[in-house]
């Protein structure tokens, strides 16, 4: 059903102008997350100007509907969607009695989100889902056969991975794969890993200029997942795609876990409150909710070894950032010769930084990295070296820090790819989202015994 409020509301999205036939079209199925805006800051040649919308009718889509709007309205560089918006109890049934589009965009609700996938995929539906696909292990026979789906139909299932497109995570992987830099992975132990990260991220922020309003079920576990479920797949992923880029990595025999741990942020009435617009906890908090306090489980630590590489995450979430900061990522990769750091802290004024620190004789590590960041300079023109006494930061161009928000785009621009050549999707995708899943799933559950 379409309602008359959304044409008063935001008539520029529901101008009844039909764009010409585009190679794809998007079906935005319960944007339940502010992902599914994002995916539409920009506009893409590939992409029809016309979306069809499936949702409740309540907050999550009118937020969705506010920033498309706002999109479609700046000053600089406005988008031109036009939003056909169904509003129904169960949009998954609308939405595939007559599909009206040939890719499903789903994000949010990360609970039966894989059933969501496998329903789309069996319609004959390319999906583009952000993370995480699965919450919980009894599921992942569920992500197995929704990739096998796709293979046999020839369709393309893919989630959305940002984070492989920040500078510093790029170039990191490459001097981690530059023996005359790195020299080899050195494995560590459970104490000492040769692979560590630390992720964190905010409950309260500002997204596309917008306050984040966050529904009452993100806040719980059984329904959005723990921290390693979910903001967790990105460092999981990032670990695979560093150290063994364009290789399959096997679950069944590359990877070992070995510990993990779960702990609380403490959040009050108040801050529930202002996140959510709701008056109190709802009744699925209500257990884990006492005088006036919430205790929600959303940070993760987990030890695990890549092919006998020892590997420590830590998944950890924030009332609010610091001043002038925002989400973290920081990674250390320890080589024979060097190790490789993305450093995120107050001395960089919480901008994500490479740095490279000689183990050992300095002077080969200094030649390789000026010869190797001079190679670089067709794909990376203007990248630079500052030397710092006993290491290296690398000067990345400001042109190359394009934001969190911005590789939403990136990666939109590489599943359209895929869509137009499905055989160009890497083999190891596949392997490596099983193993990615596998830790993620496996590792939480570890923690929460």
């Amino acid at each position: 059903m379409k309602h008359a409020i959304f044409e008063a509301m935001l008539l520029p999205l529901l101008l009844a102008a039909q764009s010409p036939s585009q190679p794809a079209r998007l079906i935005v199925m319960d944007p339940g997350h502010f992902h599914a805006s994002l995916l539409q800051a920009e506009m893409y040649p590939e992409l029809d100007e016309r979306v069809s919308v499936f949702a409740p009718l309540g907050p999550e889509l009118f937020d969705y509907l506010n920033r498309i709007y706002l999109f479609n309205t700046r000053q600089q560089n406005p988008t031109r969607w036009k939003l056909d918006v169904h509003t129904t109890a169960d949009p998954m049934a609308e939405m595939l009695r007559n599909p009206p589009g040939n890719v499903v965009v789903l994000t949010g609700r990360n609970l039966g989100k894989i059933d969501r996938i496998l329903r789309s995929l069996r319609a004959g539906l390319n999906v583009f889902a952000d993370k995480p696909w699965i919450i919980r292990s009894a599921d992942f026979p569920k992500l197995e056969e929704a990739l096998d789906l796709a293979d046999r139909k020839g369709l393309v299932a893919y989630d959305i991975m940002t984070e492989r497109y920040e500078a510093t995570s790029e170039l990191q992987r490459i001097l981690v794969n530059t023996p005359e830099v790195f020299g080899a992975q050195i494995a560590g132990t459970a104490d000492a890993p040769g692979i560590s990260a630390t992720t964190i991220h905010h409950v309260r922020k500002v997204v596309a200029g917008v306050p984040l309003r966050r529904p009452a079920w993100f806040f719980d576990i059984a329904e959005q997942g723990e921290a390693l479920t979910d903001v967790g797949t990105h460092a999981i992923d990032l670990v695979s795609w560093t150290a063994f880029p364009g290789q399959a990595i096997d679950y069944r025999k590359d990877i070992q876990l070995l510990s993990g741990r779960r702990w609380p942020l403490i959040l009050t009435r108040a801050q529930f409150q202002e996140i959510t617009g709701e008056p109190d906890f709802p009744p699925p908090l209500a257990a884990r909710a006492k005088s006036g306090e919430l205790a929600y489980f959303c940070n993760n630590a987990v030890d695990y070894t890549l092919r006998g590489i020892h590997v420590k995450l830590e998944v950890l979430w924030r009332w609010e950032a610091p001043r002038g900061s925002g989400d973290v990522y920081q990674a250390s990769f320890l080589g024979s010769k060097a190790r490789i750091e993305i450093r995120q802290g107050q001395a960089e004024n919480f901008k994500p930084e490479l740095y490279v620190v000689p183990l050992g004789g300095a002077a080969p590590v200094w030649r390789a990295l000026h010869a190797t960041v001079a190679g670089l300079q067709g794909e990376w023109p203007g990248l630079a070296i500052a030397a710092n006494g006993a290491e290296a930061r690398l000067d990345i161009p400001d042109k190359f820090r394009v934001g969190h928000e911005a590789h939403f785009a990136q990666v939109a621009n590489r599943f359209l790819g895929y869509l137009k050549s499905p055989q160009t999707l890497p083999a190891w995708e596949r392997p490596n989202m099983l193993a990615k899943y596998y830790v993620s799933t496996q590792g939480a559950e570890l923690a929460s015994k």
